[in-house]
């Protein structure tokens, strides 16, 4: 996933993450999204380094969504332009109370949680 183009700026923030220098917290419904996505390319080998490694990160957090978490959702992708996976990551914000949704997908534009783009983040730690 990080052969992409916007790479570099996501790698930076993930290393910022991994030393604990900033806080963040993905959903388990990512994590197993990523199980799918490599499990379909045969990418095992690179997936059990992917799953390992996220102990490894200080400064990240799993967060379970809940079957009311995912209800939640529901309703947000019926009141929204969201689409159900964008809306479980935006409930799930919600119910953590985070401060920004880290993402470079303009559908969570204009949403009571902030959208930040990677560099963002790290340029703000890095002037610091």
């Amino acid at each position: 996933m990080l052969s992409q183009s916007r790479r570099e700026e996501c790698k930076k923030l993930l290393a910022l993450l991994r030393d604990g220098k900033v806080k963040g917290v993905v959903t388990d419904f990512s994590v197993h999204s990523i199980i799918v996505l490599m499990d379909k390319f045969k990418k095992l080998e690179e997936l059990k380094i992917f799953l390992l490694s996220l102990t490894a990160y200080k400064g990240l957090y799993v967060y379970t969504t809940s079957i009311a978490d995912e209800v939640k959702a529901v309703e947000a992708a019926e009141d929204s332009e969201l689409d159900i996976d964008d809306a479980i990551q935006y409930v799930a914000a919600l119910s953590i109370k985070a401060d920004s949704i880290i993402s470079f997908d303009k559908d969570f534009n204009n949403l009571k949680i902030p959208r930040r783009e990677p560099a963002k983040i790290w340029k703000m730690h890095t002037q610091t």
